[in-house]
Formats: C-alpha cells, structure tokens, sequence
C-alpha cells in the first residue's frame, strides 16, 4: 500500500514506526531538511502536500488543518485522510477515556489515570501529554486495561471514532488562528462525543456553555459537574459538585476539599471531571478518591512554585496560555503580585482579564512578546494603576526586571495569558528557562 505521512514530528515518527513494514511510505514535510529514514520516499518543501492523489491512504500530523489538504488537492482526498489517534482508537483492545476541553486537560487526564492506579486498575495514559497514542500499543495493552488520552482540537477536527468516557472541560475561545471560527473550533471538540453510543459517558461543564454545547451531539448518557463561586451552593445536586467545603458525587460526600493537593480553585473543577468520569469505573469508592487527590500534586509549569527568595515566592504558570488560565492563576495565589504578562497572538479576548487586573492585588505587570504592552495598556484603561514594565527580549531580563520590583511577602507569577512562540519554543521551554533564572537569584 501507498502511503503518505504529512508532517515527520513526533506522531509522523510513529506513524511510520506503525506503518512502514510493508508499504511503501513517502515522508511529506515543508521542511526541506528533514531527514528521512531509510527506505522511505521523500517529498520536502513549499510543495509537500501536492499530487496526493496517487497514496492509498494518508496520515494527517495533528497541526496540519485538513483544509490545507483539501486547498492543494480537493475534497475528495480527505476520505484517505486519517490520524494516529484515529488508527489507536481503532485497534486499541482496551476501553479508552479521553479528555478534551481548553485548559485543565492534562491535568484532569493525569489525575484520572492516578484515580485509576489507586483503584488497581492498569492504567496507560498518553495522547497529546507524553507518548504518541500509537506508541501506546508497545507497551502490551490488554483488554481490562484502562487507556486516558488527552486530546487537543488538532487531533479531534476529523475523527470519526468516540470513546467509552468522553470528558469535555471548561471551553472558552482559543486557537482561532487556526481554525476559521468559534463554531468550528466546537465542532472540533463535538467530534470526541459525536460517534458515542447509549451506553458510554459524557462527562461535562455544568457552567461552561460551551462545554454542554459540545456534549450535545453525543448519544452517550450524560453526567454534568459543577464548581460554583466561593459561598454559592450548586444550581443541580447532580453528577459531581462542590458544596461548601466537601466535593459530593450526586447525593454522596466523597472528599473534603481540603483533600486536595491540588492549588488553586479551578482545579477542584479537575478534580469533579475526574470524579464523574470514573465513579462508576471504581465501584463508587470515595476512599479510593481520597487518597489519590491527596497524593497528586499537579504538572509542571501549572502553578508550580519554584522557589521563596527574600521573602518573595515566584510561581511558573508557563502553561496557562489562554486569559481564563491566568485569571485563575491571578485569582489562586493571594497576596501583592507581579505579573509576568503576554506573548504570541492567538486572537483571544483579553477584555476579562484586563478588568480582574484593575481590581486585583498585581501592583506591576511586566510585559513580553508581541501582545504584552498592549494588553497592559488596556488593564490601564480599564483601571489599573500599578506600574507597567517592558521584560525584555530573554527571561533572564524578564526575571531581572521582576526580582528588582518585588517586596518582601510578594509573589512573581509567570501566567502569561498567551503561547510562548517568537520568544520561546513552547510553554515547556519557557517554563524551564524561568526556572533556571530564578533559581540563580
């Protein structure tokens, strides 16, 4: 068989660890310096995605939009489109819970595969955190395994399989410089639930909008959660929710929130995302949950504190990429701050943000990348009145300038509300160089 595999990145390298025996691969990539493994065809440059038309089947890298494919060729080349994660889902003999939303999906993954683990199960978790979901198929899956995948909008936009447990968190607009709207950026997200059966789950936000606009496609039975404001009771009793103090699973307590290791009130909505997807899977033990959120302490780069220097804590948020991840951050650690703020253009709406700014206990943003003056000029307008400094082009600059501005019992937050590129690799990147210079002070 002829096949194409369009972008030779991590998922490209299994996709052809996957494919290859056997078939005739050609390796398409715009760079014209990739290198190919032996034995296979190349097609590098501008024009990599030309004259696909002759492949028997074609693998889509997830950062590839399908319109490209389409633009270059037509629309009836996407019935030879597919993905890694697709062909997993295919052939993966375990049942499989994925995870998707705009942010906390990393974390809830992890923290349903800690559940899991501390329930017996054998866990593999992996998708767009860690390893390459056809990677996971050397590791020996077994049918009573349980698989948790974490699936961005890249890898969802086609697929047409659904999983047993689909879990869609908090959605707020993002990535609308690759997709051509909101709706498709739903769209994308609905494809995880839309191929779902009656007797699989769907778990989702109870207060996000969009989270429920999501499920909606999906035939599956349908389990909400909620996380209502400090002091607000639940609108439903329903699903998992948080009540005062305790975490509850419809009408059963099953943690305290103090039980959570977890920082920050917006975890607590991981926490109920994971309680809800998995209660029935762990027979309904609450101990089994206790122990887990007393044990899981969060990713890197999310909310991360790296070290107490003269009396000021500098926390590493380098993963909150959206306005909604650094309001929560913000929000979550108490106290005078320095806010570390801005980045590469993702076309979001930093309107909310820039009105918590004014009314928080940041008392000086220090602005880097392409949008970090304008989004402080805007806090300004809308009130601010603490003091605006440019970072710089390097984080040793950037944690300079934030050492020598705060006071003792301060805390330095580097929640940047935007993506890391131009300046940065990824958020990983950014997150270890801040590290690295914080730990020299």
């Amino acid at each position: 068989m002829k096949i194409a595999i369009l972008g030779y990145d991590r998922q490209g390298r299994s996709a052809y660890d996957y494919w290859g025996p056997g078939n005739e691969i050609t390796i398409c990539d715009r760079n014209p310096e990739t290198v190919i493994p032996e034995g296979a065809e190349s097609h590098l440059g501008e024009a990599y995605l030309d004259d696909l038309d002759d492949f028997h089947l074609i693998i889509r890298t997830p950062g590839l939009h399908p319109k490209q494919i389409v633009e270059a060729n037509n629309e009836r080349i996407l019935r030879k489109v597919t993905t890694v994660t697709e062909e997993f889902f295919r052939v993966c003999p375990a049942p499989i819970i994925g995870v998707t939303g705009t942010k906390g999906k990393g974390t809830t993954s992890s923290l349903i595969a800690a559940i899991l683990e501390q329930a017996g199960k054998t866990v593999h978790l992996g998708g767009n955190i860690g390893i390459a979901p056809l990677d996971m198929l050397k590791d020996g899956i077994k049918s009573d395994d349980w698989v948790v995948l974490e699936l961005a909008n890249f890898q969802l936009i086609d697929l047409g399989v659904s999983p047993t447990i689909a879990v869609c968190l908090m959605v707020v607009p993002e990535h609308l410089d690759w997709h051509t709207d909101m709706a498709e950026y739903i769209g994308a997200k609905q494809q995880l639930f839309r191929n779902q059966g009656p007797k699989d789950r769907a778990i989702f936000n109870r207060l996000s909008d969009f989270s429920g606009e999501v499920v909606e496609v999906s035939s599956a039975f349908k389990i909400s959660y909620e996380v209502p404001p400090v002091g607000q009771i639940p609108g439903d009793k329903n699903g998992a929710y948080v009540l005062g103090d305790d975490i509850y699973m419809d009408d059963e307590k099953v943690c305290k929130t103090s039980d959570v290791a977890l920082l920050g009130r917006h975890n607590l909505e991981n926490v109920c995302a994971a309680i809800a997807a998995i209660w029935d899977v762990i027979d309904n033990d609450a101990s089994v949950i206790v122990e887990a959120v007393k044990k899981f302490k969060g990713l890197p780069h999310r909310l991360d504190l790296v070290r107490e220097v003269n009396n000021v804590k500098y926390y590493d948020d380098s993963f909150g990429t959206t306005p909604e991840t650094a309001i929560v951050a913000i929000e979550s650690i108490a106290g005078k701050k320095v806010l570390i703020l801005g980045g590469s253009e993702k076309k979001s709406d930093y309107s909310e943000l820039e009105g918590i700014i004014a009314k928080s206990d940041v008392h000086t943003l220090i602005t880097i990348g392409v949008t970090g003056s304008r989004i402080a000029s805007e806090a300004v307008a809308a009130g601010f009145n603490g003091e605006v400094l440019d970072g710089g082009t390097t984080m040793q600059s950037i944690v300079a300038t934030a050492s020598r501005v705060a006071r003792p019992g301060d805390s330095v937050l580097l929640s940047t509300a935007c993506a890391s590129f131009g300046m940065f690799k990824d958020y990983i990147e950014r997150g270890e160089q801040f590290k690295a210079e914080v730990a020299k002070l």
